[in-house]
């Protein structure tokens, strides 16, 4: 199996601090982080999961049409460790074409739920040759007694160029309303990252 330390933490590059966020569309949690993002003048990856997609449709279609990148996150937010190969391209399959019906979009960026891969899988994601992205910097915000300003100072400990922070605007797999504390969060965040002198990216996108 490989884990979170076998596969990409960071950028390949130091152009900016890429902020992403995982487990949405979330009708209240993501337009709450659109916001902020907004005010901000900063872009951000959502790795969007399939069956909320289809929920919520319109608002994957928002965060492409606000400048945001949007990537994969699977059909169902489930551990891939012990899914069978044929079931985990099912998934992806499911979750691309979700995606692409809402936003127009065909990503090939690639987060697995709870930053684990199968061998298997592993071997399925170069098949498609699509990227997979983990991250170097989270504020562990899904926690049910995380708080706004703990978040933050863990999203911002020793942060340089070049990280990938982890988020969620969503609470369908975590505690309830975890996405009320990141949305309080993330101004410091946003702050941290200009006090670098460098941007708030895409993983992918160029500025």
């Amino acid at each position: 199996m490989a884990r979170l330390l076998d596969l990409p933490l960071r950028l390949d590059d130091t152009r900016g601090v890429a902020v992403t966020f995982d487990d949405g569309p979330h009708p209240a949690g993501t337009p709450a982080v659109l916001e902020v993002l907004r005010l901000h003048r900063a872009r951000a990856t959502f790795f969007l999961v399939g069956e909320q997609v289809r929920r919520w449709p319109e608002l994957a279609r928002r965060i492409v049409d606000e400048g945001h990148e949007v990537a994969l996150h699977g059909d169902r937010h489930t551990l891939l460790l012990r899914r069978r190969t044929q079931a985990v391209a099912h998934d992806w399959d499911l979750v691309q074409q979700a995606v692409a019906d809402a936003t127009g979009a065909t990503p090939t960026l690639y987060r697995p739920p709870y930053g684990a891969f199968s061998a298997g899988a592993l071997d399925e994601l170069r098949r498609r040759s699509w990227r997979a992205q983990l991250w170097s910097a989270w504020g562990r915000d899904w926690a049910a007694r995380s708080s706004p300003a703990e978040i933050a100072r863990l999203a911002t400990r020793s942060l340089r160029p070049g990280d990938v922070v982890l988020l969620h605007d969503s609470d369908a797999y975590s505690s309830r309303e975890s996405w009320r504390r990141t949305v309080a969060a993330l101004p410091s965040l946003l702050d941290a990252i200009a006090a670098l002198g460098v941007p708030a990216v895409s993983v992918t996108q160029p500025r």
